[in-house]
């Protein structure tokens, strides 16, 4: 394997040396910044009568779905040249014997350049593996190799709000935020005068995306609005579990993009992430449903048909809906309009056999260790923005 990777590296035409060491950042200015980011995240969201959350008005409307990608979009924007000029900033005065930070240096600090092509396929296949067991229970059980072939998931993606909320806008402004914006900030800090860093590769890995995960907090309130019979407790309990999930991705999102230093990597394992949802964990596998045709023509009232698994899972890091819609059971027969064809179809049982099961869990399982055994081997790039001896 060392072979292979060695002869990787010598195919990227982006590959260097280790980079000299960076010119330092007062810490006080980069933890205020990483914290005004996270708050200038959602904070607007509230600020105005098109994205504030009501009684009357649902987060999944399109007009608030629009307004709110506008707003976050500014904020991105707004923050990442912030970091780019601080960036510059800090190399041209730094005087700790760290090179100075050039245009083309603070762009490769936040992932923008090289883009990082060969670093998105691999980051996404490891990512892949992860969800061997996901990927089965839809591709074959589930029959979702039928949706790809003709592109559904697709359509949905650029037909839906919600759907290119969750799998575009979401993952792209996220990570340009609290990567692309954040990370190279935490990396120049520095508590003292005499530039030693005060974050390890490995405590930025797990401090910063504590921000990502309390960035998702405010959901607390909006799932309030929305379902305000359900027991706090509950809603607590959802809150909290939320809070972990995104902080546990926010730490490999964040290991991925030191790692291959491009932001498109990272983009694209979180929109793969957020398609998936999070992986059934108990319980049988079955089929969704068997549709038998009934009628050649027949009224369309039309279903969705979900992205990949998890189908609106993640929301953008909204909090999931991982086993609601496309992750529920069918328990009986009905008749009624299947999948969007222009017939008519009858719902009936599913048969299941232990061997779907049996073969997702051994998948799942398999899928962790493979991930876990090529995790380094995967990620390695000659852009890291860190040498592999600083973790």
């Amino acid at each position: 394997m060392p072979a292979i990777t060695d002869a990787l590296r010598r195919l990227n035409p982006w590959h260097k040396d280790p980079p000299p060491p960076l010119p330092s950042l007062p810490a006080s200015t980069a933890y205020t910044l990483l914290i005004l980011y996270a708050l200038g995240y959602f904070v607007p969201f509230y600020l105005s009568r098109t994205t504030r959350p009501s009684f009357t008005l649902s987060r999944d409307a399109p007009s608030v779905i629009r307004a709110r990608i506008r707003s976050v979009t500014l904020s991105c924007l707004t923050c990442s040249v912030v970091t780019f000029f601080v960036l510059l900033r800090a190399g041209n005065g730094g005087g700790d014997g760290g090179k100075a930070v050039s245009g083309k240096d603070a762009l490769h600090l936040m992932g923008l350049w090289p883009v990082g092509v060969w670093e998105t396929v691999r980051a996404v296949g490891l990512t892949a593996v992860l969800f061997a067991g996901p990927l089965y229970s839809y591709l074959l059980v589930d029959r979702g190799w039928k949706d790809w072939a003709r592109l559904a998931p697709v359509t949905e993606v650029w037909g839906e709000w919600t759907t290119f909320r969750n799998i575009v806008a979401g993952p792209i402004t996220e990570e340009i935020l609290f990567r692309t914006a954040s990370i190279p900030l935490a990396l120049l800090s520095s508590p003292s005068p005499s530039g030693s860093p005060s974050l390890s590769p490995t405590k930025i890995i797990f401090l910063t995306p504590i921000l990502f995960g309390l960035a998702h907090v405010h959901h607390f309130y909006e799932f309030r609005f929305t379902h305000p019979h359900v027991p706090i407790a509950h809603a607590l309990i959802r809150s909290a579990f939320q809070f972990a999930y995104t902080t546990l991705f926010g730490a490999y999102a964040t290991f991925l993009f030191l790692r291959t230093g491009s932001l498109v990597a990272v983009c694209a394992v979180h929109a793969f992430c957020n398609c998936m949802g999070l992986p059934q964990v108990r319980g049988r596998v079955e089929p969704e449903v068997i549709y038998e045709e009934e009628e050649e023509e027949g009224p369309v009232t039309g279903a969705g048909v979900p992205v990949l698994a998890g189908g609106d899972a993640g929301a953008g890091g909204d909090g999931g809906n991982a086993g609601e819609g496309y992750g529920a059971t069918d328990t009986g027969n009905d008749t009624g309009p299947g999948p969007a064809t222009g017939r008519t179809f009858s719902r009936v049982r599913s048969r299941p056999s232990i061997l779907w099961t049996v073969a997702y869990y051994t998948l799942l399982v398999g899928g962790a260790v493979g991930w876990y055994r090529n995790l380094w081997t995967l990620s390695e790039s000659g852009n890291a923005l860190v040498p592999s001896s600083a973790f």
